[in-house]
């Protein structure tokens, strides 16, 4: 390409047949010429542009590949070049194609490798640096391997050569951890030894004491990281250090990275405790053993209010295994309780999950000021599935908030009701309150009425049926239907707003057919409008798969009408495959299979289909289980795609389910020394998910795991 004119030909390509992330590429001529003008502001809209349309959120298209000839001629050109390199290597590094062959958009930057490759000696520093980031994710190993090893020998720049030695050891793991063997010495510049720890780490070497040492006299390491690395473990690099040991699986790495986060909690700078913090929490949510292993750690690390703060969502999610700091996070948590203090209410809200009973006065003197905490007092959960501990005291302020409903917004009445609901019949000296607040927010006081009455004296009782029956009459209330009927069992105003909300439809239907299935035969006057509700919902978008399935389920406990319930969710497995984002439609459609046993055996076919796929294997396993043939069934294989499920954490409560379902007859001696590492292994197996709640599913999933290798003939350590 003529560098004088790296757009010649632009205009020839079929740019209007392609495609990106915002759907024809015809826009991508004029931000090309826009990146080569004259206007910066012009160039730095069409680069940011560019990023958004053929490198969008890390996909490449089919206009992606078609755009890479031009850009890197732009680059080689010299306009705007180590932005465009930093596109072309992003480019270059994506694996997540739409539209476009495996692998062709990566092709396209290695074929233009002699344009690119010389930019590595470039007077720019920043270029260079860029340059070693962009050709390395190529790929071309024969091609720019080379060029980086002779640039390595020849880079002054620290951070450029740093990226030259990060290049190598992607190319080539073996020889970049040879090569940064050598720069560990405390001379050499300190981002260098940052690549070169990451070398040796990403090769599988042992760490070495130079290893550890360098990597602590690099504290705080943060400012060393490379900016061209989104990786959120290259953004923490004492953190992805750290997970990286623990990923090893061996003890004695495990104890080298709770080291190297102990040297970090308990160093002088504030800056280091910091980057301790982050990889301790890190460790946590990876490793079973690192709470108890670090909390003495971190409570050493909460030397003044800002480090409390900001270990504080931590501590919470650790609970009670976090017991030994409740005494740094309780003078926080109690101060200024008449005002608003975000500070306090960060630990407050700790503390509730951490010492339960300790946090209750607290968070009584501070109620309607603490918004964190209340909320985590309402959807506390202990291990044992226990609510927040009952505390007159909380009560009494419970009691004063909800006698104003008019003061209360947003999210206070739903957790103050879920607290009094936890409490059951101990919080009945709230029944007057609640039954006032009952016409202001049926939804939330309602449930709130149901549990707190059930076992309350006759008068109480009769009270709350009052007001109930009254609010479902005057609102039409659903709500206060269901909580009519499960107090008293009166059924009649319940099936009304029943049929009310199935023939209004929309959002109402799924809730309407959860709580019509659960009245079984006793709601066949509503079969007619779930009948016509189903007629009415169509497309495959996610909720409209959700409600089908919701109906459908409601239909057969009602009706036992297995013909139609069949045809509906066999058509939510056909709607499913058009929806790729739909994968968890159809573990709700397997799970409804469940319920129809035999009568759900003409779709096994689409359940075997849903074996490969981890997300859906294991509600696959559990439907099968239930409706397939047993002398069909090979057991062992359905046993082997749960167990996937669960190691790969993408439904392990669900392939808990379906082992359960299988029997330990199912298992293999291999899978049994499997479900040993899910039970008693160090590596947490729950890893992503709702990152307050990951944890305490882990550990859920651990005392699940145990129970089912208590069945096994010959349960064996993993």
């Amino acid at each position: 390409m003529d560098l004088v004119h790296p757009l010649d030909g632009l205009d020839a390509r079929p740019w209007s047949s392609l495609s990106h992330a915002y759907g024809s590429a015809e826009d991508v001529p004029d931000l090309l010429r826009a990146l080569t003008g004259a206007d910066g502001d012009a160039a730095d809209e069409a680069l940011s542009e560019l990023y958004g349309s053929v490198l969008h959120q890390g996909t490449v298209y089919a206009a992606s590949a078609e755009a890479v000839p031009f850009l890197a001629g732009i680059a080689a050109a010299g306009h705007r070049t180590a932005d465009v390199l930093a596109l072309l290597g992003g480019m270059a590094e994506s694996e997540d194609e739409d539209g476009v062959a495996p692998g062709a958009v990566r092709a396209a930057v290695a074929d233009r490798l002699p344009l690119l490759l010389p930019l590595l000696a470039s007077p720019e520093p920043e270029v260079r640096r860029t340059a070693a980031w962009a050709v390395s994710h190529t790929r071309a190993t024969a091609i720019a391997l080379p060029a980086l090893r002779a640039r390595w020998d020849e880079e002054p720049e620290p951070s450029a050569r740093a990226e030259v030695l990060a290049g190598i050891a992607r190319l080539d793991p073996q020889g970049g951890a040879a090569a940064a063997a050598a720069v560990l010495d405390p001379s050499q510049p300190a981002e260098v030894r940052m690549a070169a720890v990451f070398a040796c780490l990403d090769a599988g070497a042992p760490w070495t004491e130079p290893m550890h040492t360098t990597m602590l006299s690099l504290l705080p390491a943060d400012p060393l990281r490379s900016d061209l690395d989104l990786d959120l473990e290259r953004g923490e690099p004492l953190a992805a250090v750290v997970e990286a040991l623990l990923g090893r699986g061996s003890r004695t790495e495990r104890k080298v990275a709770f080291a190297l986060v102990d040297a970090a909690l308990h160093d002088a700078r504030a800056e280091v405790r910091a980057e301790g913090l982050w990889a301790a929490d890190r460790a946590c949510m990876l490793s079973r053993s690192a709470p108890r292993r670090l909390v003495w750690n971190l409570r050493a690390a909460a030397v003044d209010e800002e480090s409390v703060v900001a270990m504080s969502s931590l501590l919470g999610r650790l609970g009670s295994v976090a017991a030994p700091a409740a005494d740094i996070l309780a003078p926080l948590a109690g101060r200024n309780p008449d005002h608003d203090d975000a500070p306090a209410d960060r630990a407050l809200a700790a503390l509730v999950l951490v010492a339960p009973a300790r946090s209750a006065p607290l968070l009584a003197a501070g109620l309607g000021r603490r918004p964190r905490a209340l909320d985590a007092a309402s959807g506390f959960r202990s291990p044992e599935g226990s609510a927040f501990p009952y505390s007159g005291e909380l009560l009494d302020a419970v009691r004063d908030r909800l006698a104003r409903p008019e003061a209360l917004s947003g999210n206070e009445p739903r957790q103050l009701t879920n607290l009094l609901a936890g409490w059951g019949a101990e919080a009945a000296p709230a029944l007057p309150e609640l039954c006032a607040a009952l016409p202001h927010f049926p939804g939330q006081a309602a449930p709130a009425i149901a549990s707190v009455a059930a076992d309350c004296a006759p008068t109480d009782r009769a009270r709350a049926v009052t007001s109930l029956r009254a609010v479902a009459a005057e609102q039409g209330s659903l709500p206060a239907a269901k909580a009519l009927h499960d107090l008293d069992g009166e059924i009649a105003p319940l099936l009304h707003c029943l049929e009310q909300d199935l023939r209004r439809g929309a959002g109402q239907l799924r809730e309407a057919a959860r709580m019509a299935g659960a009245l079984g035969p006793r709601a066949a006057a509503l079969a007619p409008a779930l009948r016509e509700a189903l007629s009415g919902t169509d497309g495959d978008s996610t909720p409209a798969l959700d409600t089908d399935t919701a109906l459908a389920e409601a239909l057969w406990r009602v009706t036992g009408d297995a013909d139609a319930v069949v045809a509906v969710l066999d058509s939510v497995f056909a709607r499913a495959e058009q929806n790729p984002w739909s994968r968890w439609s159809v573990v709700r459609a397997a799970r409804a299979t469940v319920l129809l046993g035999p009568a759900g055996r003409p779709l096994v076919a689409r359940l075997k289909a849903a074996l490969d796929d981890p997300a859906q294997a294991a509600a696959a396993v559990l439907a099968l289980a239930a409706v397939g043939e047993p002398a069909s069934l090979d057991r062992t294989a359905l046993a082997e795609a749960a167990l996937r499920s669960a190691e790969s954490d993408a439904d392990p409560e669900g392939a808990c389910d379906a082992l359960e379902a299988l029997g330990p007859d199912a298992l293999t001696g291999d899978h049994a020394r499997r479900l040993a590492a899910l039970a008693d292994g160090d590596a947490r197996v729950v890893r992503s998910g709702v990152e307050d709640r990951v944890i305490r599913q882990d550990e859920a999933l651990r005392n699940r795991a145990r129970v089912l290798l208590t069945a096994c003939p010959d349960p064996a350590a993993p």
